[in-house]
């Protein structure tokens, strides 16, 4: 059984990465095991989501996050087999361009977020940018901010301008689930080595991963604070292992029903005149039937 409040960052804590065990299964032996409850979990979100899109009061957004290798894009794969591609969108955020880079940081995801009735994933997010320039001083560079704007507290002020943004999309009926895929070192180098050798992976190999890899320990540190500092209420993060694929993939899917059945979403009901009108098609429909059968 997939507990939630194992994974859950309390706000205002401050998690350590390595007292989480990245190898953790929940309980299941193997992915054969856990494969039922998966596709238990698979067939009540698409029924959920057939709700979320007819009610069209609620979206879901659902950000992951993670040190490369991790799995993000298998694990989106897995779990939105199942749903409607009419109310499910993926959207994979890479290095800004230098047309993104004019624009304030948040622009380009603010798009991005779904309309009511719609799921999307954010395969990386705005979150990147409070990891990645923070890492990489270079890349801060690029985005060519006034000098006033980057002062020793910009990582701080933009958590505080992250959480705003959140606690905004919450007030307008945007549901937030965010995880953080929790891997190995150990684990990445694997992955990273099969991108060398699969041909079907070769294609997502790229010379920055090894340079992001050298600064382990940096990563380590700038995904704890973030994950300490943008918590919150309206938004928390959830730490899934992610060392076995099938698990990240069965927590995920686990976590979006968890949060789908919480929004007690129903079929809009029909009433007054367009009730009416319904009726009357319906009984000239079955006539129509009668007649020609």
């Amino acid at each position: 059984m997939v507990k939630q409040n194992e994974f859950i960052v309390r706000p205002g804590s401050s998690p350590s990465l390595k007292n989480y065990d990245t190898a953790f299964t929940g309980g299941f032996t193997d992915e054969h095991q856990a494969h039922e409850k998966f596709e238990t979990d698979c067939v009540e979100m698409a029924e959920l989501q057939d709700k979320l899109m007819a009610q069209e009061s609620h979206a879901l957004l659902v950000i992951l996050q993670s040190i490369d290798g991790s799995g993000k894009d298998g694990t989106i794969k897995s779990v939105a087999a199942g749903l409607d591609p009419q109310g499910c969108t993926a959207q994979n955020f890479k290095k800004p361009s230098e047309a993104e880079n004019k624009h304030d940081y948040l622009w380009r995801f603010h798009e991005g977020v779904p309309e009511r009735g719609r799921i999307t994933f954010f395969n990386r997010s705005y979150y990147e940018e409070i990891i990645s320039p923070r890492v990489r001083p270079e890349h801060l560079n690029e985005q060519h901010l006034p000098s006033r704007s980057k002062t020793k507290n910009i990582w701080k002020r933009r958590m505080t301008e992250i959480n705003n943004f959140e606690q905004y999309l919450t007030d307008n009926g945007v549901v937030i689930l965010k995880l953080f895929l929790n891997l190995s070192k150990s684990k990445q180098a694997e992955r990273l080595l099969e991108r060398t050798m699969e041909p079907a992976k070769k294609w997502k190999f790229s010379s920055a991963d090894m340079e992001n890899r050298e600064l382990w320990d940096e990563h380590v540190k700038a995904h704890e604070d973030m994950l300490a500092q943008t918590s919150t209420k309206a938004a928390q993060w959830h730490i899934i292992p992610a060392d076995h694929r099938w698990f990240t993939a069965l927590a995920l899917a686990n976590l979006m029903v968890r949060k789908l059945r919480a929004l007690k979403l129903s079929y809009p009901t029909i009433k007054g005149a367009d009730k009416k009108k319904m009726e009357k098609t319906k009984e000239q429909l079955m006539r129509e039937l009668k007649r020609s059968g």
